[in-house]
């Protein structure tokens, strides 16, 4: 049995495990806790009877019960049972023990073929864990785990957890289990979607589901098994078991009477329940219907020849009945098209105009009421589409998509891109909502689509994807995530093809953030709400721990984990660290002139060290790699080395690309209109009645229109809005409406500026600098320093200009054409009229214009 992605493989097909759990039973002479072995056979032989392939076990299991499973083609999760409920780790011997007795039971079960994996603890209490803390429990279990692996290493094991302890980071494991008993489909349909988030490209298998007939009646427990069995396949799950095969049941040396989660009872007769779960399971993943949707999957391709044939391939995989294939050829110089003509999908060629333009080609053509888009170097699990219209049809969703994964096949360097920064990662706000999906795998309703305009021409390789995805919540719609619709993605197969694609994202930034200035932060970074899942994720040097919300005297039924961080851990991320380092290097260079400079290399050397810090703990916990690669010091070398050279590619575009840290955002200021300090009023008088809150959105949208990065006031701000063209100062807009009566109003707009801390820190170091060296008598360095003290103070007041003549403009163009808001971003800008006319002339000639023209047109509007 072996693991891809998020599913189990038996050799090349995918097996889900469609489980009981059996026993523990009343012990037998010979100490098994499990019936005689005529018994266990009957019940086997039903079990498989009904549809059954897994067996649970809760000790470790004599080989006859191995022997009879693999007779009826049932594989055995073994649990290696230990004193767990105690406080197992006071004592050396103690837990030496504990491992001692795991891998005797691996050495009793050792290479049968039955067996589907170990599992080395069940439900430790929340009260030990919090006793021991996370860190302690988690290197036991480690340990525990490599206790197996060093018997049987090419074995699969997990630990069995529940919600009170979910925090526990075991993604050493091959794969996570969870103990969950939520009788609503409501309730587990949420939490299934918490445990992928937590088990991330990992297989989500529940370990125990049902529900006791003894209290509820066997009908109910039939009904209820019944959706708990639907859902949680149907949510993307590898697995579940259900507890228990009867009502037997024996713990703690006795036996338990007033529960009975069985589905046969104690004289071995048929349950309702056991019925349901067959039929429940019949239909793995779901059962799909003429009611669900047609589906037009869009491949856009340009010299793709050396993976689409992957592609193609997997999409005759599919196992879902209601979709066509269209394939966009956009211009390739290859075979591209004489691979895509061998198999029965729709071939459409155009001239190279960009991914873009490619995928609003596939729009236009297609048929289906939901357009899935996959890049030509990916190919989709057979149940992709399976997944995905689980997902529409049990949502308003407007786009939805699923995580990518390298292939296992795939080489050594594309392993080490996988799990290295500035790949595809999907940026969840929820469990279930998505901020951003990678355009990888990517699917949207058609009707959605096309009332947002289709896809941006101006992104012509990367950027595309976020665009769509930002203008999508625009309209009012939700983007969804279904952690198993995934697809298979190769990754560059070499640094030279790795170092292109990460300067090709930094020039895609360059554009988004010209085009979305107020999803960027000062330094041009985005400003994502929700977190970023994925591989290879740089993470911070923290300083803080994380936080883990147990309830009071830990009587919380769901703790879950609370990552500390915020901007300061942040920095080091940025790929501006680097002219950091750079100003500290060039700073101690000047020292060999004037030695008390000689001290900048400490911090040059820190702001390495951080670097390299951060990138070799990314190498060691945020990876994929397989045990065998985990011991290859090659792996991990090549990953840290790309965590470090990633920064500099990604920095390179967004240079070359006008993405500077020094850039200008917002309108230019008139020497007329020049604002610098303190507060200024500005006055409006309108014979048109409006709501505050629609004439903050007006100032609000010309803002946003003339490309200055503009933020609402939240809860407890005492401002509306705040302008920020720079590093050093921001602005803050008070709007007070006076209402006179017959629908007029007078607008007072009271505007002021704010001056940053470190803008003044850093002006108050280089004047000092300046002044210091010069009074000794270094005056070449003092003229150095004196310039960029004078650069630094002119950036300052330029800066506050524009913020204060940005909201002056905005404001005293109320009387001007109304922006709607929720209609696609377009140039509309009110400072470059000769720019202005040529717009308005792609407005009125857009349907006609061909789309390199709108491209050129809209890329000289973001450039100005």
């Amino acid at each position: 049995m072996k693991i891809r992605g998020k599913f189990f493989f038996d050799g090349r097909d995918k097996f889900y495990l469609k489980g009981v759990t059996y026993g523990t039973f009343r012990p037998q002479p010979d100490g098994y806790l499990f019936p005689d072995k005529d018994i266990i056979d009957r019940d086997f032989a039903l079990m498989a009877s009904h549809g059954f392939n897994c067996v649970r076990v809760y000790t470790v299991p004599p080989v006859y019960l191995l022997d009879l499973a693999l007779e009826h083609n049932l594989k055995v999760m073994v649990g290696l049972p230990w004193e767990q409920h105690i406080t197992f780790l006071e004592r050396d011997t103690t837990r030496r023990d504990i491992l001692r007795r795991i891998k005797e039971g691996v050495y009793a079960c050792q290479h049968h073929k039955a067996i589907l994996c170990y599992v080395v603890g069940n439900e430790i209490p929340a009260t030990i864990v919090r006793w021991y803390g996370k860190t302690k429990i988690e290197a036991f279990l480690k340990q525990a785990y490599h206790a197996v692996k060093s018997i049987e290493p090419d074995t699969l094991v997990s630990y069995v957890n529940y919600p009170t302890t979910e925090y526990l980071d075991l993604s050493f494991f091959d794969f996570d289990c969870f103990n969950v008993y939520l009788e609503t489909p409501e309730k587990l349909s949420s939490y299934i979607s918490r445990l992928h988030n937590l088990t991330t490209d990992r297989p989500l298998v529940l370990a125990e589901i049902g529900l006791d007939s003894h209290r509820n009646g066997e009908l109910l427990q039939a009904e209820i098994l019944t959706w708990q069995i639907k859902t949680i396949f149907a949510k993307g799950c590898a697995g579940m078991f259900v507890f228990s095969w009867t009502d037997e049941w024996w713990r703690g040396g006795s036996e338990i009477l007033d529960w009975d989660f069985g589905l046969i009872d104690r004289q071995r007769h048929a349950k309702p329940a056991l019925y349901a779960a067959q039929k429940a399971m019949n239909s793995i993943p779901l059962e799909v219907n003429e009611d669900y949707p047609f589906f037009s999957v869009v491949v856009c391709t340009y010299n793709g020849s050396p993976t689409i044939r992957d592609t193609m391939e997997g999409l005759q995989k599919l196992e879902y009945p209601y979709f066509e294939v269209i394939v966009i050829n956009d211009g390739s110089t290859d075979h591209v098209a004489d691979i895509v003509k061998e198999y029965p999908v729709k071939l459409i060629s155009t001239p190279n105009q960009g991914l873009s333009n490619a995928r609003n080609m596939g729009m236009h053509h297609a048929q289906g009421e939901i357009i899935a888009y996959i890049d030509d170097d990916a190919y989709p699990d057979p149940h992709w589409l399976h997944y995905l219209a689980y997902a529409y049809r049990n949502s308003t969703h407007g786009c939805i998509g699923g995580p990518n994964i390298i292939p296992a096949e795939d080489g050594p360097i594309a392993m080490c891109v996988a799990n290295a920064p500035g790949g595809p990662v999907h940026v969840l706000t929820t469990d279930e909502i998505a901020e951003h999906v990678p355009g990888c795998n990517l699917t949207v309703r058609k009707d959605v689509l096309l009332q947002i305009g289709g896809f941006d021409p101006i992104y012509r390789n990367a950027g595309d994807d976020v665009d769509v995805c930002w203008r999508i919540q625009d309209a009012g719609y939700t983007i969804g995530f279904h952690p198993s619709a995934l697809v298979w993605h190769h990754r560059r197969n070499s640094l030279k093809s790795y170092w292109k694609q990460q300067k090709g994202y930094g020039k895609a930034e360059a554009l988004l953030e010209a085009k979305w200035p107020e999803k960027y932060n000062g330094f041009g970074h985005l400003t994502w709400q929700g977190r970023i899942y994925g591989n290879g994720l740089t993470i911070p040097v923290k300083f803080k721990k994380d936080r883990i919300f147990y309830g009071t005297w830990g009587s919380a039924l769901f703790q879950s984990v609370y990552q500390s961080g915020g901007f300061i851990n942040s920095i080091p991320l940025m790929p501006e660290w680097y002219f950091l380092s750079a100003l500290f290097a060039i700073i101690g260079i000047l020292g060999f002139i004037w030695w008390p400079l000689l001290f900048a290399w400490f911090p040059f050397v820190v702001s390495v060290f951080m670097v390299v810090m951060q990138a070799a703990i990314s190498a060691s916990r945020n990876s994929t790699l397989q045990p065998h690669q985990k011991r290859n010091y090659k792996y991990k070398s090549l990953i840290i080395a790309l965590h470090v050279i990633q920064p500099v590619a990604r920095l390179y575009g967004r240079l070359k690309h006008g993405l500077t840290p020094w850039r200008k955002r917002g309108m230019d200021f008139d020497l007329l209109v020049l604002f610098v300090f303190g507060k200024h009023i500005f006055s409006y008088w309108s014979e048109k009645w409006r709501s505050s809150e629609e004439w903050l959105t007006l100032i609000e949208n010309d803002l946003m229109n003339n490309k200055t990065r503009v933020r609402r006031g939240k809860e407890f701000d005492t401002w509306d809005l705040e302008v920020r063209t720079g590093l050093f100062s921001s602005s803050h807009g008070v709007l007070a409406v006076e209402d006179h009566g017959g629908g007029k109003q007078f607008l007072r707009f009271r505007c002021q500026t704010y001056y940053n801390l470190h803008g003044y820190m850093l002006c108050a170091t280089l004047c000092g600098l300046a002044v210091l060296a010069a009074m000794s008598g270094e005056l070449f360095v003092g003229g150095i320093f004196w310039l960029m003290f004078s650069i630094a103070v002119y950036r300052y007041l330029i800066e506050t200009a524009q913020c204060l003549n940005s909201l002056y403009l905005a404001f005293h163009s109320l009387g001007d054409v109304d922006v709607q808001p929720g209609i696609p971003k377009v140039i509309a800008l009110k400072t470059k009229p000769a720019l202005r006319e040529r717009v308005r002339e792609y407005e009125h000639h857009e349907e006609t214009m061909q789309d390199g023209m709108v491209a050129e047109v809209k890329m000289e509007a973001i450039r100005d």
